[in-house]
């Protein structure tokens, strides 16, 4: 397994697959990449050589912001949006979908589980509750 700013990137899989497992890199980056180090595309990741994978880290570098940087970088830009109050930055706060999707019905990966509110219809159930 090849290792890339960090990141161990799958040996049987070809290069521009690999590549997207690095966090910042979907498949036109990855492209781009391979056109830049002039690196074959179909190529299996585990057959790259010293010399080639440390031409991707050293071109990785210099043009594009991946993994640590772009996490932070993604961070603080959310710590900027709930520190100034916007909208968006209260939405991140409560946990809430961020860009206007309906909550009503959907946004289970962002609410999480359902929580029931309500009263307790049922006497022995009640009874239950009470003793908790």
């Amino acid at each position: 397994m090849p290792r890339i700013l960090g990141v161990d990137i799958p040996a049987n899989k070809r290069l521009d697959i690999a590549l997207t497992y690095i966090y910042g890199i979907g498949n036109t980056r990855a492209a781009d990449i391979c056109q830049r180090t002039g690196l074959e595309p179909s190529l299996r990741a585990g057959e790259l050589k010293d010399g080639e994978v440390a031409a991707i880290a050293q071109c990785l570098q210099e043009g594009f912001v991946v993994e640590g940087d772009l996490r932070r970088q993604v961070a603080q830009n959310i710590r900027r949006l709930i520190a100034v109050g916007s909208y968006r930055g209260w939405r991140h706060r409560r946990g809430l979908p961020v860009h206007g999707q309906r909550t009503k019905t959907n946004a289970r990966t962002r609410k999480g589980a359902k929580k029931t509110v309500g009263a307790i219809r049922d006497r022995t159930a009640r009874r239950l509750a009470k003793q908790d």
